[in-house]
């Protein structure tokens, strides 16, 4: 009897895969193969959603410049990174730190190809560099473009070092502003990069 009745019980309950079959039998008619294809189709919208919440692990690298030449060798570099087709993902040149660029890169192989052969580059240090060493640096270099029409300026690098101007355009786009050097017998437009000016004096201030 006991056996009779273990034999009923096993007869009665379906196995999962039986029951998953049916249920979508039920809902289209679905064939076998059919089954077995939403099946791979469900499997891959998991493995998509797993790779959507992993973000790229980059580096950061720095390159030795030639003093005053930091924006030709960003150019360059952005460049040659693009042409080769290399894992780069930013150029930074922070604030105030002359001589000096940092590159933001899959691995340090990348960040040296794309170095590679760059005029004015001297190559990049041994080390990598820890983002909340120059963060303070970048946090500057934001606070900076807040300059305004009117603003008036010293002229912190270039050929026209020390100069006080007048701001009298600003492109953020390109990270640019027109000035007028003040002791210039005729007002001459200028057009210097955002972080080669720092502000001495807003118009509002004069009020």
């Amino acid at each position: 009897m006991i056996e009779e009745i273990d034999k009923e019980e096993k007869e009665e309950k379906p196995t999962k895969k039986v029951d998953e079959a049916t249920a979508l039998k039920v809902k289209g008619a679905m064939t076998k193969e059919e089954i077995e294809e939403h099946h791979a189709e469900e499997e891959k919208k998991e493995e998509v959603e797993e790779d959507k919440g992993e973000a790229p692990k980059t580096d950061i690298f720095a390159v030795r410049t030639t003093a005053n030449r930091e924006d030709q060798v960003m150019d360059f570099i952005s460049s040659n990174a693009e042409r080769k087709g290399l894992d780069v993902f930013s150029i930074i040149r922070p604030h105030g730190m002359r001589g000096y660029i940092f590159i933001e890169a899959a691995d340090r192989t990348s960040a040296e190809q794309a170095a590679f052969g760059i005029p004015y580059s001297r190559g990049l240090l041994p080390n990598m560099v820890d983002y909340h060493e120059i963060e303070h640096m970048l946090e500057q270099v934001k606070k900076e473009i807040n300059i305004r029409k009117n603003d008036i300026a010293e002229i912190i690098s270039g050929p026209f070092k020390r100069e006080k101007c007048k701001i009298t355009r600003v492109d953020k786009q390109k990270g640019e502003v027109v000035v007028e050097l003040l002791e210039a017998a005729v007002p001459i437009p200028i057009t210097v990069k955002i972080d080669s000016v720092k502000v001495i004096r807003r118009e509002e201030e004069e009020e």
